[in-house]
């Protein structure tokens, strides 16, 4: 294990988070907030203790996958950390493990929150909610990695371990630019989502929170009501923006060089697609009463999709008191999650694809056991490790899912709440049903629960195994093997 390299990277995520925190600073300062001090503390705090790790810059920049995956899970741990203690220093989320939720919550982009009035916080803590979650939509690292550079092949090994997704490609052959073309498009999408907002009269605080959630999919709210008081027209653009994020940006990429038809035959683009447009059909259909407006329906059961498809979490309505068929379907899309490449979380598309397909190609070698197939995917023949990582990555899944509900379920809680709470952070979501509906939070859970669902953000954001790696002795403790004479 390359110590250094990890410390002197850890070191340069406390002088980014530092310089970010000015920002919520600022805010304050203008709004004339005490809260304003807290945020300054601690960008000082980043700073002093960041500083020291990159003053001498480590002789072996290179590093392989173990450091990689271990770098990206510590450097979250002590993201959230940091990221924490304003709200504790301001008073507004004194106790640590709430302050520490909030903060998991905003970075890995799920959006559930310990808060019953939100609307209490301070803008400049408002703006420091939403701020992590466009922050921790495109990931840190990666722009770390367009700003520092590190040895040539050691980059992608941050790259893997950050980026959602069963495979991560280049866009270039060099990955720091391949960082800077995601973090511009990020960018242009950002811009352009909170000009429209602004077109709309919407207050230009509200449009710029609004968009910093749905850029990173995070979808913390700073309205007690949501996005239920905002204009159709409001709800119509968010809407639209959340299931654009939660495209695979190398489409945009592909956009942008002129590769239309390429980009247009992304398979998993296509079936990403027909997922929201069936569900919202289904639902429609399900909660459409006599005498109510079918354009209200419509908007609202878009909305509800989009937002949990994409993992962003906003709601217009209290999808609680929806019919159990449409309480079905937002699960089973908490689940799903957006597309490979984007910034929303849950299994992915392009995952559910490879097991549909893998499902398809066992039931294939039952009738013909002399035949070979080959599973495809955007027109490629997929290796035997993707396939071999993603059935891993399930049963893993499925595990974590199972231990979290368990663990949860000892405070005597009703099943909905637990198994809903459970796939609302371990799929960075937000809200779920019943006591963790789109109208409550999470501040009734106790601190071990609390500990447990702020694990399944960060698990769930970093794709599980960089997580899970630090749990492993042999990280750490490197065995030097006997060579026998």
């Amino acid at each position: 294990m390359n110590f250094r390299i990890v410390s002197y990277i850890l070191g340069w995520v406390l002088i980014i988070e530092g310089a970010f925190l000015l920002l919520p600073c600022l805010v304050g300062c203008i709004y004339g907030e005490s809260a304003a001090m807290a945020y300054l503390l601690g960008a000082l705090l980043c700073a002093l203790v960041g500083t020291p790790f990159i003053l001498k810059k480590p002789k072996n920049m290179v590093f392989f996958v173990k450091e990689g995956f271990v770098t990206v899970a510590l450097c979250w741990i002590v993201l959230s950390l940091f990221g924490s203690f304003p709200f504790m220093l301001s008073g507004e989320i004194p106790h640590f493990v709430d302050a520490l939720f909030e903060t998991v919550s905003g970075f890995t982009t799920t959006g559930s929150s310990i808060l019953s009035d939100v609307e209490a916080l301070s803008h400049a803590s408002l703006f420091w909610r939403s701020f992590t979650h466009w922050i921790g939509g495109m990931g840190v690292l990666v722009f770390l990695l367009a700003i520092l550079p590190l040895a040539g092949g050691s980059q992608v090994h941050l790259m893997r371990a950050e980026s959602p997704g069963p495979s991560v490609e280049k866009l270039v052959p060099k990955t720091r630019y391949t960082a800077l073309i995601l973090y511009a498009l990020y960018i242009v999408l950002t811009i352009v989502e909170f000009l429209l907002l602004l077109i709309g009269k919407m207050p230009a605080f509200d449009a710029l929170l609004t968009t910093l959630g749905t850029a990173g999919t995070g979808g913390f709210s700073f309205k007690n009501d949501g996005m239920a008081s905002y204009s159709p027209y409001v709800q119509w653009v968010t809407s639209i923006f959340m299931v654009l994020f939660g495209v695979n940006f190398n489409v945009y990429f592909l956009l942008l060089i002129r590769k239309w038809k390429q980009a247009l035959k992304c398979e998993e683009l296509r079936v990403y697609f027909g997922i929201v447009l069936a569900a919202t059909a289904l639902i429609v259909c399900n909660i459409h009463t006599a005498g109510a407006s079918i354009g209200t329906e419509i908007r609202d059961a878009f909305f509800q999709v989009a937002s949990i498809i994409t993992t962003t979490g906003y709601a217009t309505a209290d999808f609680d008191l929806w019919p159990t068929f449409s309480k079905v379907i937002l699960v089973l899309l908490m689940m799903v999650g957006a597309c490979a490449g984007s910034t929303g979380g849950g299994i992915k598309v392009s995952r559910m694809m490879i097991l549909a397909k893998r499902a398809k190609q066992e039931m294939r070698r039952y009738l013909h056991p002399n035949r070979v197939t080959k599973i495809r995917l955007e027109g490629k023949v997929l290796d035997s490790e993707i396939i071999h990582t993603t059935s891993a990555f399930l049963v893993t899944y499925v595990f974590l899912f199972a231990a979290a509900v368990l663990l949860i379920s000892v405070e005597g809680h009703d099943t909905t709440t637990c198994f809903t709470a459970v796939a609302a952070t371990i799929n960075n979501i937000g809200p779920g049903l019943s006591m963790v509906g789109p109208t409550q939070n999470f501040g009734f859970f106790s601190s071990f629960s609390k500990i447990i669902l702020i694990f399944n953000m960060l698990v769930g954001r970093l794709e599980l195994f960089p997580m899970l790696l630090l749990f492993n002795p042999r990280v750490w403790f490197e065995r030097k093997r006997k060579v026998k004479a």
